[in-house]
């Protein structure tokens, strides 16, 4: 890969991964136009990395708060809080995995096609206009229980189709449940931390296995600007969400869809 391929590419994935868009949509788009190759595994692991940091560093206090509130007795509302948050972002968590460890291999084989993204990235944007449409704004993320996040993790499943959006189908799930565009934003960052995490550790158990020959100073840069890039997105997705709501990415979403469609046919 080129210098310039990879700070084009790592900006993508760092800047879609959080929004409801689909990172694998725009990736795919930007090899089209540039007639770049795939950037093959090594560059995943790198970028996977790059986005867990940026998410780790934005919600370092949250994340803190609710791995520290289990080394001492409950000391009020706001230890409960974390304690159950933990428990949903768990629970929705091993849903997750579990069918994504099953069903990784499948999709990557038979899935990775530009109408399979072209025809997700729209389906699944339809979904979460529906979803933004009739549900309400009044529950804060200390509303999720087990039952919830459960169906979000399942939910979230659905994001191993390419074109989907991990953010996007869990958004959509969260918004149906009456969350507050906020507010499922927000828990699908949290939730972001452990499904990241699986799958940059499966892309590095699968390089490591494959004896791939990983050059450090491009899988360095790679995850520097991915990282610098998701940290931005986060803090710009969630101060537009309070003025703007979702409606705007979504058509933005629904346009970048019929392009894709358009090149695939």
């Amino acid at each position: 890969m080129t210098l310039i391929q990879i700070i084009v590419l790592a900006l993508i994935q760092g800047l879609t991964e959080f929004l409801p868009v689909s990172s694998s949509a725009h990736l795919i788009l930007g090899s089209r136009v540039f007639g770049w190759p795939d950037q093959g595994l090594v560059f995943d692991v790198a970028t996977h990395l790059g986005t867990l940091m940026a998410v780790l560093f934005y919600f370092r206090r949250e994340l803190t708060g609710m791995a520290l509130c289990w080394f001492h007795p409950v000391r009020g509302d706001g230890d409960r809080q974390n304690r159950r948050l933990f428990i949903c972002l768990t629970a929705a968590s091993v849903a997750t995995v579990f069918i994504g460890f099953l069903a990784y291999d499948l999709v990557a084989e038979n899935l990775r096609d530009l109408r399979v993204i072209a025809w997700a990235t729209l389906g699944f944007g339809a979904l979460l206009w529906i979803a933004d449409s009739v549900a309400g704004d009044d529950r804060k993320i200390e509303a999720i229980d087990i039952k919830g996040a459960l169906l979000i993790g399942l939910a979230q499943a659905c994001a191993l189709i390419p074109g989907a959006s991990r953010s996007g189908v869990t958004i959509t799930a969260r918004r149906l449940l009456g969350l507050s565009p906020d507010a499922a934003a927000r828990f699908s960052f949290l939730l972001s931390v452990p499904v990241i995490a699986a799958a940059g550790a499966y892309g590095l158990y699968r390089t490591v296995s494959g004896q791939a020959q990983i050059a450090w100073p491009e899988f360095l840069l790679a995850t520097a600007f991915s990282a610098l890039a998701g940290w931005l997105c986060i803090a710009a997705f969630l101060a537009l969400l309070r003025r703007i709501g979702l409606k705007p990415f979504i058509l933005y979403r629904m346009a970048l869809g019929l392009v894709l469609l358009a090149l695939s046919y």
